[in-house]
């Protein structure tokens, strides 16, 4: 996922069947013909799905301010994406339910850190669909001038986020095969200008390799820290592990599979989109990939047809993230630290979770179009990089417990150090994220969780009120 301009992107999501039985589920007989477990290409194309999302698409634009050094900031990060992918995978092998983070998180140490990963990570994603809506506007523009007014491109917004929503509601099944076809059809525009690129690739284009003016660590910090959103999916199979077939063996493989392709189709569109546009150019564009097609092959048509491949893969991002910002609270619920309603279900899906969260994404776009500040939306932007790192960090420092403790149930001797490794690049590297998100991120994130630390408090309240009425 990730931003450009005023916003930022998200990826789509998970999917489906309900893992174990939970009160007030869906009417007997109804799940079987619209819920659907995941093989490992479907759990695949998840992964890959929610991590490239509609962000690749605007992407180039985000970090060229930064320069070139921004390339860096891609390798750093997709090591650490892989590095969480694997630690994902590991703990899926000894969990493999819906939740990811925050089960792993709750069953180390306990339920209040359970409630935080999944608090955070809420708030990441309905926060993340706002954004992601948003930015497809800028794409819908192309084809539809709508950009220009600020109502119509709010009700586009809007319009972008609700269809998705309808489209969960109507069943798992149906988010499944949406998600499917999205990801076949995102790749043609990804690989023409990746591939196509190379071809008309001119080194003048590519501007200073440090743009910012200021430290080179900085730079590659603060364009890591932006690019964060462009990588949040990678965790989707874990949250989703209840849907998956064989979820020990195939969550990890998913994981890291997609996020490996992923890495690779983003790090290639993004030179070569640095390579078609000329920098000046390319830092207030708003639809980077059309602009590369049309500067490759002259004309409008080529950025005509990028627009409308990118508005089918941010539709389906948003189809999948509209899901995966459910199933944590619906986990968190079944277990009662989410309000009961969350574990609610009907055709394989948290209804309740999907309607709240695209109720108050929807709140957060008309605010963003009424506010008329750019400036306000890029800090909650950075605002999730900032709450997506609590749900990582919750689960590396999972791992590491799992591995320092010496349970030998828990552990792999054979692959210990390997694992231990692995489980400290991902935490020293969801730690990095927190300083790049900056301090006004950070204290604006620190509030959202404050906030969630009271609805904690009086959920455990009533739950402790119930054990002693009981």
């Amino acid at each position: 996922m990730h931003v450009t301009g005023t916003v930022p992107q998200p990826a789509p999501a998970p999917q489906e069947t309900p893992a174990a039985p939970t009160p007030a589920t869906e009417p007997a007989g109804s799940p079987g013909r619209h819920a659907r477990r995941f093989g490992l290409p479907v759990a695949t194309a998840l992964v890959m799905g929610n991590i490239i999302g509609g962000g690749i698409f605007l992407l180039p634009a985000s970090v060229a301010p930064y320069g070139t050094i921004s390339l860096v900031a891609f390798g750093v990060l997709t090591v650490g994406a892989i590095a969480l992918a694997l630690v994902f995978g590991r703990l899926a092998e000894r969990h493999p339910d819906t939740g990811g983070p925050y089960v792993y998180a709750r069953e180390a140490f306990g339920d209040f850190a359970g409630f935080l990963a999944a608090w955070a990570y809420w708030i990441t994603t309905w926060v993340s669909n706002a954004a992601l809506a948003v930015a497809a506007v800028g794409y819908l523009d192309v084809l539809i001038p709508v950009g220009g007014h600020r109502w119509t491109a709010c009700l586009a917004a809007l319009a972008l986020q609700w269809l998705p929503a309808v489209a969960n509601f109507a069943g798992t099944r149906y988010v499944g095969a949406v998600q499917l076809v999205s990801t076949v059809l995102k790749f043609a525009p990804l690989l023409l200008v990746a591939v196509g690129g190379l071809f008309f690739f001119d080194p003048d284009n590519l501007g200073p390799f440090r743009a910012s003016g200021g430290s080179a660590i900085g730079a590659v910090s603060a364009s890591a820290a932006i690019l964060l959103f462009s990588y949040l999916g990678v965790e989707s199979a874990a949250v989703s592990a209840g849907e998956v077939k064989d979820a020990r063996r195939n969550v990890g493989r998913a994981s890291v599979i997609g996020t490996v392709g992923a890495a690779l189709v983003y790090l290639l569109g993004t030179l070569a989109v640095f390579g078609t546009v000329a920098h000046d150019r390319l830092v207030k564009s708003t639809a980077p990939f059309s602009d590369a097609v049309n500067a490759m092959f002259g004309g409008g048509w080529g950025g005509w047809a990028v627009a409308l491949a990118a508005l089918v893969s941010m539709t389906g991002c948003l189809n999948g993230w509209t899901l995966l910002s459910a199933q944590t609270p619906y986990a968190a619920a079944r277990d009662g630290l989410f309000p009961a309603a969350f574990a609610r279900r009907r055709r394989g899906v948290p209804t309740v979770g999907v309607g709240v969260t695209v109720v108050l994404a929807s709140l957060l776009t008309v605010y963003n179009y009424t506010s008329g500040s750019a400036g306000v939306f890029e800090i909650l932007v950075l605002v999730t990089t900032f709450t997506a790192t609590v749900p990582y960090l919750l689960a590396t420092a999972a791992q590491l417990f799992h591995l320092v403790s010496g349970r030998r149930e828990r552990v792999n001797r054979a692959r210990l150090v390997r694992d231990a490794v692995v489980a400290s690049v991902a935490a020293a590297f969801s730690i990095w994220l927190v300083a790049g998100a900056g301090y006004a991120a950070v204290y604006q994130g620190v509030l959202f969780l404050f906030a969630g630390i009271l609805v904690h408090a009086v959920l455990a309240a009533r739950r402790q009120r119930a054990r002693t009425a009981a």
